[in-house]
């Protein structure tokens, strides 16, 4: 088996936006990436945003230079010559079970026999993607957060087929680029961030149908309050130095009180007329915003981009 110094040669299938911000983490640690796509014209495309991204980070004092990270990217339309002589694959095309079943099995074709295969699936069950491979122990999930070449965490998600030992390879791997990876013991649908997110995104369209809050005040309740904490510690530790008995002493309390899961939103289909309204509200709140955020989505994620810097800076991420 191999171990994680042999992995140097990667493998990009897909750069639209999060294969080609994978490209980017690959290049700027150091890693010699291929990036397939099916076209010229979309290389084209791809290797500006690439380059574009790789400017922004030396821009913020992420990396010294592009130069560096732009040494080590190839870009081909030929899929067997992106693969052939890969030892780590992330492929990143669209959301759509037939199609990522069809890219593996062109990618089993020609890649080498003990290479990784991780998928940047979001969604879809990785049983469903792996049910006609033929190497299927070798097959994870490897679903990023974007943009992958800024936010640190990986979730990990494999199958009962799945060797054991290509799941621990690909978290070494994954963190020894600068990744916080976790591992899925099980299949859960929407694995465990998008889990974590639409259970707060729920509780806070509930407040705003109930008219205990804009949407404006739910956004800032969560950004100066949970969410600044959140970006230090998970909420087991928030609560844990948040008494003076730990997380244990902060569940007895809340047990103790007034039941407030008993108030927390259960309903499983979003109002109809939500997503109209939280639109108008969020267009008045980018117009509002002062220029240095921004009043257009470029702005204000160039706004976002270079905050997830500092704060990956606090982390030693760069």
């Amino acid at each position: 088996m191999k171990q994680v110094s042999d992995i140097k040669t990667v493998a990009g299938i897909g750069g639209g936006i999060i294969g080609g911000s994978w490209i980017v983490l690959f290049a700027m640690r150091g890693k010699d990436v291929t990036l397939y796509s099916r076209t010229e014209e979309s290389i084209v495309k791809h290797k500006k945003t690439i380059e574009d991204s790789l400017e922004f980070l030396v821009s913020t004092g992420a990396i010294p230079d592009m130069e560096s990270a732009l040494k080590h990217i190839t870009y081909t339309t030929s899929l067997q010559e992106a693969v052939q002589n890969a030892d780590f694959i992330q492929e990143s095309s669209p959301e759509r079970i037939d199609l990522k079943q069809s890219m593996l099995s062109e990618i089993e074709k020609y890649a080498p026999a003990d290479a990784i295969i991780a998928t940047s699936a979001s969604t879809l069950p990785l049983a469903d993607i792996t049910e006609k491979a033929v190497h299927p122990e070798r097959c994870i999930g490897g679903h990023p957060y974007n943009p992958p070449h800024l936010i640190p965490l990986v979730e990990i998600t494999k199958t009962e087929k799945t060797d054991p030992a290509v799941v621990e390879l690909a978290k070494e791997f994954y963190a020894s680029l600068g990744k916080e990876p976790i591992v899925l013991n099980k299949a859960c649908p929407g694995y465990i961030c998008n889990r974590l997110q639409l259970a707060v995104f729920r509780e806070m369209v509930d407040l705003v149908e109930r008219e205990v809050c804009s949407v404006e005040d739910a956004d800032k309740a969560l950004t100066f309050g949970p969410a600044i904490r959140w970006a230090i510690f998970g909420h087991n530790m928030v609560m844990q130095v948040a008494n003076k008995d730990g997380v244990k002493g902060m569940i007895e309390m809340l047990a103790g009180g007034y039941n407030l899961c008993a108030d927390i939103a259960s309903w499983d289909t979003i109002p109809a007329d939500y997503a109209d309204k939280a639109q108008a509200a969020v267009d008045e709140m980018m117009k509002n915003y002062p220029d240095e955020i921004g009043h257009t989505n470029a702005e204000i994620s160039a706004y976002r981009d270079k905050m997830l810097v500092d704060i990956l800076k606090l982390h030693h991420k760069f």
